[in-house]
C-alpha cells in the first residue's frame, strides 16, 4: 500500500491545498512557486504510473487514487485560474468543457466498474492530459510573468489559452469515445 508509486500519487493530493494557497491572491513569487510545485506534481503523475509498471507494483489503491488525484489537481487549478482571472471571458467555456468531461467520465467509469467493464485510457486521452497540463502550467507561469512585469513574455499566456482550447477539443473527442463505450452497456 505504501509503495513509491502510491506515495507519489498521494503527494499530488497533498500538494493541492498548497497550490490553491499559493495562487490565492498571489504576487509574482506566489505564482512562480505555484508553477514550480505544479511542474513537480505533474512529473509525479508520469512517474507514479511508470514506476508502478516498471516495478510490477500496480496496486488497486493506485488504480483507484491516480485518476482521483489527477482530477482533484486539474479541477483545483482550473478553479483557481478562473478565480484569479487568468482564465476569463470565453476561455472559461474551455475550462468548463474540461471540468464537465472529467465529472462525466468519472461517473461513467464508476457505472461501468459496477458492470465489471474496464475502459482503458486511450492514447488520445493521454495526449489530452499532456496538452491540458501544459496549458495550466503555462497559465500559472503567465500569472507570474504578468505580476512581475520584469519580463515581456506575454506569449506564454497565449500559449496557455490556445493549449486550453486544444485540450478542450481533445476532451470532447475522448469524452465521446468513453461515452460510446458506456452507451453499449446501458439498456
Amino acid at each position: 500500500m505504501l509503495s513509491l508509486p502510491n506515495l507519489l500519487t498521494l503527494s499530488r493530493i497533498v500538494a493541492v491545498p498548497f497550490l490553491v494557497a499559493l495562487l490565492w491572491d498571489a504576487g509574482w513569487l506566489g505564482y512562480l512557486v505555484a508553477f514550480i510545485l505544479y511542474v513537480v506534481v505533474g512529473l509525479t503523475d508520469y512517474l507514479d504510473g511508470y514506476l508502478a509498471r516498471a516495478q510490477g507494483a500496480v496496486s488497486k489503491l493506485g488504480i483507484f487514487l491516480d485518476p482521483i488525484a489527477d482530477k482533484i489537481m486539474v479541477a483545483s487549478v482550473i478553479l483557481m485560474l478562473v478565480f484569479t482571472r487568468d482564465i476569463d471571458g470565453w476561455h472559461v467555456i474551455a475550462a468548463l468543457i474540461i471540468l464537465l468531461r472529467e465529472i462525466t467520465v468519472s461517473g461513467l467509469r464508476e457505472f461501468l466498474a459496477g458492470l465489471r467493464v474496464s475502459v482503458p485510457v486511450s492514447q488520445l486521452a493521454k495526449w489530452k492530459t499532456t496538452v491540458q497540463m501544459i496549458a495550466l502550467g503555462a497559465l500559472i507561469l503567465a500569472g507570474s510573468i504578468a505580476k512581475s512585469q520584469a519580463v515581456d513574455f506575454y506569449w506564454v499566456k497565449d500559449l496557455g489559452l490556445v493549449s486550453l482550447w486544444i485540450a478542450a477539443g481533445l476532451t470532447v473527442i475522448t469524452g465521446w469515445d468513453y461515452l460510446r463505450v458506456g452507451l453499449k452497456h446501458m439498456d
